[in-house]
């Protein structure tokens, strides 16, 4: 049975073909873009002002004991260095709400945090209001991965809205899901 053949009957009807994974293809970004992610702003004060970025790439349950979540980074990220100077760094996961909130903490640093709230914790980690969840972190490894690094952030206190449904982002666009919030 040929890759083609294997994937047609293994896959389902909606995979035809293989292709191969070659960096920076339009394959690659596709498969990349096709799976759906939340959004993660993660922000602390730097110099008495807020830095900020915002990942997709943010994975929970890395570990439980301790408590270790990971996101990665372009290495070409000019925030990224100053984000990572602080002790504490503060991950808001945003709530379907605020995807606006998502394109501005990406857009140009200026404009980062204009007109929308935050909470700076005594450590100097700073939440976005509204968010779905807050987990309070610290830095405790960055992992050399090809074009990105992988950070492993351990986590010191966290809080969740139970009400709140997460942004998802899918294919470039944000995404709602609904949530069954019965025990």
């Amino acid at each position: 049975m040929t890759i083609d053949q294997t994937v047609k009957s293994e896959c389902g009807l909606g995979v035809h073909s293989m292709a191969p994974a070659l960096a920076g293809s339009s394959e690659v970004r596709d498969v990349f873009r096709r799976y759906a992610a939340s959004v993660g702003a993660l922000c602390a004060m730097v110099d008495g002002e807020p830095v900020g970025i915002v990942a997709t790439s943010l994975a929970v349950g890395i570990s439980y004991s301790p408590p270790i979540i990971t996101f990665s980074i372009r290495k070409a990220s000019t925030t990224w260095p100053k984000l990572r100077q602080a002790s504490h760094i503060g991950v808001s996961v945003l709530a379907e709400n605020q995807g606006g909130v998502c394109r501005q903490i990406s857009g140009p640093s200026a404009e980062r945090f204009r007109g929308f709230g935050l909470h700076e914790s005594p450590e100097g980690a700073v939440f976005v209001k509204g968010a779905m969840t807050w987990i309070l972190c610290t830095v405790v490894n960055e992992i050399d991965c090809g074009d990105h690094a992988i950070v492993v952030l351990k986590l010191i206190e966290v809080g969740l809205d139970r009400e709140a449904a997460p942004l998802i982002y899918l294919d470039g666009q944000f995404h709602r899901v609904g949530m069954n919030t019965s025990t």
